[in-house]
């Protein structure tokens, strides 16, 4: 929003006040792209432009009074109404953001299933029920890790020996 205060330059220092607004408030939008990156990758508390909507939009809106001053017109209020990028810009963003959400998956996964082990672990030792040394007690955690962190069924295996042989 905006409104010219100062006739004079509106009319003498531009060629058209109304499209010099809309050519700088490209160039203020497209400035502001380059500066924000669109979403949080790695730095949680990094200022983006999905994230960080008051910082953003008060960088535009000064950004714009910088530009706009020299042909008299006053910023009342500047914000980002809608952003697009193109079709292979989205699709790559896309795809970086379902890879990060299947990391954050397979952490919570990986974390929960190394908190079940040490629980299994601990109730065998404390009720006693088998004793296990340290090559077993390996081998146990590596077939629960295999179990519980993988993503697909898992076929059950029936020793009918011993374990030595």
């Amino acid at each position: 929003m905006w409104q010219v205060r100062d006739t004079f330059k509106a009319a003498f220092e531009v060629d058209n006040y109304e499209a010099f607004v809309r050519v700088q408030s490209d160039a203020a939008v497209r400035k502001l792209a380059g500066q924000y990156s669109y979403d949080n990758f790695d730095d949680e508390s990094e200022t983006t432009l999905r994230s960080g909507y008051d910082e953003v939009n008060h960088t535009l809106e000064e950004n714009l009074r910088n530009r706009l001053e020299i042909a008299g017109i006053n910023v009342i209020e500047a914000r980002i109404g809608y952003l697009a990028y193109a079709p292979e810009i989205a699709s790559a963003m896309l795809r970086r953001q379902q890879a990060t959400a299947v990391v954050a998956a397979r952490h919570k996964i990986v974390e929960g299933a190394v908190s079940m082990v040490e629980m299994a672990l601990d109730h065998l030792s404390k009720k006693q029920i088998v004793e296990l040394d340290e090559e077993r007690k390996a081998a146990m955690v590596s077939n629960l890790m295999v179990v519980l962190c993988g993503d697909k069924d898992v076929s059950p295996v029936v020793n009918t020996g011993t374990l030595n042989h």
